[in-house]
């Protein structure tokens, strides 16, 4: 495959920032977008912290009551379809156009893709079967299904942008973004299509976190500035978080023939599965042991070529162990040592949108030249010896970043991407 891929715009709507420059001064600085939250005021949930997203109000199962920054217009016949998250979605797509020098007539012709990642709206599927259960389903929201289900986002996003290109949507549990990105790079990379849009996006709000909680995932600690502290020895879980992230992917010599800017050059990706749990990482990290393994053969590089991994590192205990096993078996045990840290720590945990995130901020890294540091971390569990985790974000030339992603039934995926020439 002699296609090259590229990132040329950006769109980011979340828990640190509302665009590129913002989200770049909270990675740099530290900047928590974790704070008191409460979910349902049940003062009995051991829950008390989240990641929301500011500016944007979509707690109502109503689409009249939602605000959002004025910046952005959404038709109302775009929005009687869309879910809560679906505003976040179609508030960071307008900004990734706009960031890529894109307009909407230029995504029209078939040549422009656009893949999906999003768990669906528990809230709103909730709401309008509990509507149709009470009048014993005589009545019913005409637009419930095309907005609560899990292809939300692909159905009103395709549709109101008129794409003619391929459309799909990946459900992959916090795999589901990073799997939208790997077949977009190579349904560029095989000829099929000139431009990808990849959107994950979720909601924050009690029926998307709180069951977390029963599997006892969810971090129980009460202060922000703790609560999501990714390989620290005293993690006890993730911190939730919503918002909307999307990536424009395209041919290297159709963004060079139209002036682009590139962040960064999409040089190779790899997915393995663990075939060990429903909900638990191998132990060993071997799923993702392999899927790192593939994506730098995919890139044609050795370990020690790798200069930033973001890791997926969620704050889990578990999952957390098996990830710096994997790490430390691909790139310690080869006398490798690329600067590793969890922005998660920051963020919070976006579930299906995290990959996509995550490949965002390694893109703002390579093109900005600067190194995110793992927030919150005291005391690095032992299981992490031989990493390096630096503490502090620090100004770099990282060159090659690679991005991790982890997901339930024990799917595994990683990007590596190259800083732009």
């Amino acid at each position: 495959m002699t296609r090259s891929v590229v990132v040329t715009g950006l769109g980011f709507i979340t828990s640190i920032g509302l665009d590129t420059t913002e989200v770049i001064a909270s990675l740099r600085a530290g900047r928590n977008g974790v704070v008191p939250y409460d979910f349902c005021g049940n003062p009995r949930i051991a829950v008390k912290v989240a990641a929301p997203v500011p500016q944007f109000t979509v707690d109502s199962p109503s689409w009249r009551d939602w605000t959002w920054p004025k910046r952005y217009e959404i038709p109302r016949e775009t929005l009687r379809g869309l879910a809560p998250h679906g505003v976040y979605a179609f508030c960071a797509i307008e900004q990734a156009l706009t960031d890529a020098n894109l307009t909407a007539a230029q995504i029209t012709d078939g040549k422009t893709g656009l893949f999906c990642a999003s768990a669906g709206s528990a809230f709103l599927l909730h709401h309008n079967l509990a509507q149709s259960t009470a009048t014993q389903f005589e009545r019913g929201n005409p637009m419930g299904v095309v907005s609560s289900i899990a292809g939300t986002l692909n159905f009103n996003l395709a549709a109101h942008y008129h794409i003619t290109g391929a459309v799909a949507g990946f459900v992959s549990a916090c795999t589901s973004s990073s799997h939208a990105l790997g077949y977009a790079i190579d349904e560029i990379r095989l000829g099929r299509q000139e431009r990808m849009i990849v959107i994950g996006a979720e909601e924050l709000n009690p029926e998307t976190v709180l069951p977390f909680a029963a599997m006892r995932a969810l971090s129980t600690n009460p202060d922000p500035k703790t609560a999501s502290r990714p390989f620290d020895v005293d993690r006890d879980g993730f911190v939730g978080t919503g918002g909307g992230v999307a990536m424009i992917v395209e041919e290297a010599s159709v963004a060079r023939a139209r002036g682009a800017r590139v962040y960064a050059e999409i040089v190779g990706w790899g997915q393995a599965s663990d075939g060990y749990n429903v909900a638990s990482s191998h132990p060993d990290g071997a799923g993702l042991r392999s899927a790192l393994q593939r994506a730098l053969a995919d890139s044609g590089l050795k370990p020690g070529e790798i200069d930033y991994v973001n890791a997926h590192a969620t704050s889990t205990p578990s999952g957390d162990r098996s990830e710096a096993l994997a790490l430390r078996a691909v790139f310690t045990d080869q006398g490798a040592r690329p600067a590793i840290s969890g922005t998660k720590g920051l963020t919070g945990h976006g579930l299906s949108m995290a990959g996509v995130m995550e490949a965002g901020f390694c893109a703002l890294a390579l093109a900005d030249g600067f190194v995110p540091g793992n927030a919150h971390l005291v005391q690095p569990d032992p299981a992490c010896e031989g990493l390096h985790l630096p503490k502090d974000s620090f100004s770099s030339s990282p060159r090659l970043a690679l991005n991790n992603s982890s997901g339930f039934g024990g799917s595994n995926v990683c990007h590596v991407l190259k800083r732009p020439r």
